[in-house]
C-alpha cells in the first residue's frame, strides 16, 4: 500500500491487486457534524447534487460517463465525511478520476435542478421515516448526542431543505470542499503512485486546478484541530439519560428498541477490543449471543443485532431488537444479563480464541469485496491519516487478552453506562 500527500494536501493512498476492475474515489471531511446549525441536511444534501451539473458537464453526462463504458459511480454521506467512488475496467481509471474531481471540485449546484432534486431528499426522508427500525437510530443518537452536531439527522428537515438555494450550497461547499480535506484511494492493477505515465500523471490531467496556498492549507487544518478539540469538550460533557427507559409511542406491529452508549474513537487503543466483543455479542453471525439467546432458544425476535461506529473523537455502541409489545421486559433482561456476562469474568481461553478465529474469518472474507476495502482505506487516511493491511488488522485482534477485553466491556456494558430508548 502506498500514500503521497501534494503540496495542495490531497492524500493518495493505493492498494496493488491484480484483476481487469479498479476501484477508486474521493473521500473528503465534510459530513454532518460539519454543518452550521442552520444547514441541517447540507452535507447530504451536497452529495446529491455533486451529480446535477459541473462547469464542463451536464447531469445526464455525468450519469453516463461511467455508465457508458460499463462502470458505475455513487456516492454517500456520513457523520464525517462524504465518498465518492467508482467501479470501472482498469483502462477507464482516468475517465474515472477526471469525474470525480469535477464533481467534488467544479460543481455548479443549478438552482433549476435543485428545485427538483429537494423532492427527491424528501421522498427520501420520509421513506426513513416510514421504517422504525432505520429511524430508531437516529433518534438514540439525538438521545446520546444531545444538541451536538453527530446527534443531527443526516437527511435533514424538509422544511429546511426547501429554504435552501444555489448559493448556500456554493458556500458550503468553498468552506469544505478542498483538496486539503480530500482523500483519493484507488485499490487495482494501477502501478506506483509516481511511476511515468501512472496515476499521478491520471490526477494532473483529470484536473489543473488542485492548488492551493500552503498558508491557505495551514490555516485550514488550525480550524479543523480547534473546531474537533472543542467538539471533542461538549461531548465529554453530554449528559447520558441512562437512569430510566425513554419511551416512543408509534403506531407499529411490534415494539422497536435500541440499548447502548457512547464510546471510544476509532483512533482509541480500546476500540479493537470493543470491536471483538461486538462481534462476539450481535454480529452477522447467527452464533452471535444475542441471537442465540433471544431468537435460536426463545424465538422472542426476528432480527437482534449489535453494531459499534467509531468518530474521531467518540464512538457509538448499541443493541437493536424488534419483538411483541409484551415481550419487551423480557428481551431487555435477557440483553443485560449478556452484558453482564462479559462484564463479570473474563473470557476463557477457549471461548476468546474460538471469538478471534471467527472475527478474523469474517474480515478476511470481507476483504474480497474490493469497493468496500478501497472505501475503508480512503476513510482510514482521511481520519487517522494511516493505513492498515489485513495482516496488520489480524494482528491486533491476536494481540487482545481476555484482561484488556474484561476492562473494556465493564467500562462500556456497565447499567450506569447504558441508555435506552424504546418505540411501542
Amino acid at each position: 500500500m502506498q500514500t503521497l500527500t501534494l503540496d495542495n494536501g490531497l492524500r493518495i493512498v493505493v492498494d496493488h491487486r491484480p484483476g481487469q476492475v479498479v476501484y477508486c474515489g474521493i473521500a473528503v471531511g465534510a459530513g454532518t457534524r460539519d454543518e452550521l446549525p442552520e444547514e441541517s441536511g447540507m452535507a447530504h444534501f451536497i452529495e446529491h447534487m455533486s451529480f446535477k451539473g459541473t462547469e464542463r458537464r451536464r447531469a445526464w453526462h455525468i450519469i453516463n460517463s461511467m455508465e457508458a463504458v460499463g462502470g458505475d459511480l455513487n456516492a454517500y454521506t456520513g457523520k464525517e465525511h462524504t465518498v465518492y467512488y467508482c467501479t470501472c475496467l482498469r483502462q477507464h481509471l482516468r475517465r474515472a478520476i477526471d469525474l470525480l474531481f469535477d464533481i467534488t471540485l467544479h460543481s455548479t449546484y443549478p438552482q433549476r435542478e435543485l428545485e427538483k432534486e429537494v423532492e427527491v431528499v424528501i421522498d427520501e426522508i420520509e421513506s426513513y421515516n416510514d421504517s422504525p427500525s432505520e429511524l430508531i437510530y437516529d433518534d438514540f443518537e439525538a438521545l446520546v448526542f444531545p444538541n451536538h452536531p453527530l446527534g443531527r439527522n443526516i437527511l435533514g428537515q424538509a422544511d429546511r431543505l426547501r429554504q435552501y438555494s444555489s448559493a448556500d450550497l456554493h458556500r458550503f461547499a468553498d468552506r469544505l470542499y478542498h483538496p486539503s480535506r480530500m482523500v483519493l484511494f484507488v485499490l487495482g492493477d494501477v502501478g506506483p503512485i509516481s511511476a511515468r505515465g501512472g496515476l499521478l500523471a491520471d490526477i494532473k490531467a483529470a484536473d489543473q486546478e488542485l492548488r492551493i496556498k500552503k498558508e491557505e492549507l495551514r490555516i485550514n487544518r488550525e480550524d479543523d484541530k480547534l473546531r474537533i478539540k472543542k467538539e471533542e469538550l461538549r461531548i465529554n460533557s453530554l449528559p447520558l439519560n441512562s437512569s430510566f427507559p425513554v419511551r416512543v409511542h408509534k403506531s407499529t406491529h411490534q415494539a422497536h428498541v435500541i440499548v447502548g452508549t457512547r464510546s471510544c474513537s476509532i483512533s482509541d487503543p480500546r476500540y479493537m477490543s470493543l470491536y471483538l466483543l461486538n462481534n462476539l455479542l450481535g454480529g452477522p453471525g447467527m452464533s452471535s449471543r444475542l441471537n442465540m439467546s433471544l431468537r435460536e432458544r426463545r424465538g422472542l425476535v426476528y432480527t437482534v443485532e449489535s453494531s459499534l461506529t467509531g468518530y474521531t473523537d467518540t464512538g457509538l455502541w448499541t443493541t437493536y431488537f424488534g419483538c411483541d409489545h409484551a415481550d419487551v421486559d423480557r428481551c431487555l433482561r435477557l440483553v443485560h444479563n449478556e452484558l453482564d456476562r462479559l462484564c463479570q469474568s473474563p473470557l476463557s481461553p477457549n471461548v476468546l480464541s474460538a471469538a478471534k478465529r471467527q472475527l478474523k474469518g469474517q474480515v478476511t472474507l470481507a476483504w474480497e469485496n474490493g469497493e468496500n476495502v478501497a472505501i475503508s482505506m480512503g476513510r482510514r487516511l482521511l481520519h487517522q491519516n494511516a493505513t492498515q493491511t489485513l495482516q496488520e488488522f489480524c494482528d491486533e485482534i491476536d494481540d487482545l487478552t481476555a484482561p484488556r477485553l474484561l476492562t473494556v466491556a465493564q467500562e462500556t456494558f456497565s447499567p450506569q453506562h447504558l441508555a435506552t430508548l424504546i418505540y411501542e
